[in-house]
């Protein structure tokens, strides 16, 4: 049965999870907690693992829940449900593209979704801001300042320096940041 879940659960994933990774991340929060794969928090530190991993979070993800509510079968079908969708998509486009991309109903399309993701990605962080900054009824202080100290270093660092900052160094600096911290 577990492995029919995981199979419908992360088919959903694949099929409507539109703009990438950050895009995903709410419904893929939904579809784990719905099933009662990982608790709030497990699924939290999940992220931030699949994010400092290589390869695509939605992926990353898929492959740890499976592997923790399967096994190595479970593993291989929940990645294969997240990609099939999108594995499938991708043959149909490419087959009929030279007739669409040009159509201006389609960029029109194109165009009113960017910003669609663009909101879910900023309210998935301020939620995950506001879910580990508000963890209990208490404020956690740790979790801010890491938070205004990433924002620093994102925004500020590279108008001193001139140069874009690389999200290895984020990734390293949080790591840091919660080693010390935490």
């Amino acid at each position: 049965m577990i492995y029919l879940e995981l199979l419908l659960g992360f088919l959903k994933v694949g099929c409507f999870a539109f703009g990438g990774a950050y895009g995903a991340i709410p419904l893929i929060r939904d579809i784990v907690l719905s099933y009662d794969w990982l608790t709030h928090e497990e699924l939290t530190y999940m992220i931030a693992v699949s994010e400092s991993t290589p390869g695509p979070i939605m992926v990353n993800l898929a492959t740890y829940i499976g592997s923790a509510q399967g096994g190595l079968l479970g593993s291989i079908i929940a990645t294969f449900a997240v990609v099939l969708p999108s594995f499938l998509l991708i043959l149909l486009i490419v087959s009929v593209m030279k007739k669409f991309v040009s159509n201006k109903y389609v960029q029109a399309a194109l165009r009113g979704i960017k910003p669609a993701i663009i909101g879910i990605i900023l309210a998935t962080g301020i939620y995950m801001l506001v879910a580990h900054c508000f963890e209990s009824t208490a404020f956690d202080i740790k979790a801010a300042f890491i938070t205004a100290i990433l924002l620093a270093l994102t925004y500020a660092l590279p108008k001193l320096i001139k140069k874009k900052l690389s999200p290895i160094i984020l990734i390293i600096c949080s790591a840091v940041l919660g080693i010390i911290f935490f």
